[in-house]
């Protein structure tokens, strides 16, 4: 099963292919036969190399998003901290689209994830909504992660938050790899000395 990173989107209109491949380029966009209308493209290099297969899955009762968004509403209880948890259990049943980007061995290559970068950008600027990737967790509408998923070999600087008073987040860097961050975060705390974005 391949890596994914995805955007739970609030705007489910259909996303130009030609704003797209302005965002992309150097790298090319191939779409299937939709259109403006379409539900998978794949970013490549001028190579041909993939880059990564982009799938828009609308939430509709029955269809794949809807199943998608079902999973993520029974995982979400089961991490920390709990705060994010239940602001996500309010904000997820508000998603109607969500944009799924498997990324492939073209990222790695040829500044590949720069291409990736603008292009996830892009449809995140037009759909709007939170961000969530594989081994790492779910974001806020701001993009800074707000429920934690990493495994616990993770390190390395990382832009989180926690809801402060009032229900208003509070960004800030943590070292991953700083049990007393981890722990902090887990608790919905922000750490003492993390510096605050």
């Amino acid at each position: 099963m391949g890596y994914y990173i995805r955007i739970l989107g609030k705007n489910a209109g259909n996303i130009s292919l030609r704003e797209l491949q302005a965002s992309a380029s150097p790298a090319l966009i191939e779409g299937d036969a939709g259109g403006d209308a379409w539900q998978q493209l794949v970013l490549k290099h001028g190579s041909g190399q993939e880059i990564a297969v982009i799938e828009k899955n609308l939430v509709v009762e029955g269809e794949l998003g809807s199943e998608e968004l079902q999973e993520f509403l029974q995982e979400v209880p089961l991490h920390r901290p709990e705060s994010a948890a239940a602001w996500l259990q309010e904000y997820l049943p508000t998603v109607k689209v969500i944009y799924a980007f498997q990324l492939l061995s073209g990222t790695d290559v040829d500044d590949g994830w720069t291409l990736l970068h603008r292009v996830y950008g892009k449809v995140w600027n037009l759909a709007g909504g939170i961000l969530q990737a594989d081994g790492e967790g779910f974001s806020d509408e701001d993009g800074f992660t707000v429920l934690w998923q990493f495994a616990d070999r993770a390190k390395g600087a990382w832009n989180v938050g926690v809801l402060g008073d009032g229900g208003r987040w509070v960004h800030f860097e943590i070292d991953l790899g700083n049990q007393q961050h981890r722990e902090a975060f887990w608790r919905g705390q922000v750490p003492i000395g993390a510096k605050l974005l």
